[in-house]
């Protein structure tokens, strides 16, 4: 779950096959990470988590397993070593890990863990993906006129389109599929400019890509659907 100063609350998760609570949470913190090298980030950010083992190998362990080639106090190979070398390459200076206990009716590491639950189950549960209200004083019936679903996920991804393109922040080529909804495939024939909705998508340095505002509708730039 990452919460914006503005209200908004983007919430994912996945699941994979043959894995461990260890692996996915580090997993987590991973995709966390990297979605928040290309954001704004304010100054008092902290990421909440219940795992020790995350926390204590991320700020802890991890030097001293490095000077010892991978290795435990014991001599024996650190476990999930790739995600840990990923994590320790994704590393963001000044954001720190704190620890919140689990299953202590803190509500947003119970959701989180609903949320990891279902997937874990093979469900794939309603995240929300836009801003959410103060919750009312009494349950009221919800107004019939309330955007859709989609429509709602839509404008917040257009919401954070704009936030990038105003920060000039570079995307991987995965990032810039997941906002635009697209398969990866399809993009990484992608060398030129390209228009998409109310931006255009320019190559950077590194293969990264940067949104602009296309106010002109330049005709250079080859357009692409959103789907």
């Amino acid at each position: 779950m990452l919460r914006f100063s503005d209200g908004s609350v983007h919430e994912f998760g996945a699941a994979e096959a043959n894995t461990t609570n260890n692996r996915m949470e580090l997993t987590a913190a991973l995709t966390l990470l990297e979605k928040l090298a290309v954001l704004p980030r304010d100054p008092s950010l902290t990421i909440r988590t219940d795992s020790k083992y995350l926390i204590d190998g991320f700020s802890k362990w991890i030097n001293g397993w490095k000077r010892k080639g991978w290795r435990t106090a014991s001599g024996s190979p650190v476990l999930n070593r790739d995600l840990w070398e990923a994590l320790d390459a994704a590393r963001i200076s000044g954001l720190p890990f704190t620890y919140v206990k689990g299953h202590s009716g803190d509500p947003d590491n119970d959701r989180c863990d609903a949320i990891a639950v279902a997937f874990s189950k093979g469900r794939v549960p309603q995240l929300a993906q836009g801003k959410v209200a103060a919750p009312p004083a009494v349950a009221t019936p919800a107004p019939e006129a309330a955007a859709p679903p989609a429509l709602q996920q839509l404008l917040t991804r257009l919401e954070l389109a704009d936030r990038l393109a105003d920060g000039g922040y570079g995307l991987s080529l995965l990032e810039l599929a997941q906002l635009v909804e697209q398969p990866l495939k399809a993009l990484e024939a992608r060398d030129g400019p390209w228009r998409w909705r109310d931006w255009l998508v320019v190559p950077a340095a590194e293969g990264r890509w940067r949104l602009t505002r296309d106010a002109s509708g330049s005709p250079q730039a080859e357009e692409m659907q959103d789907g």
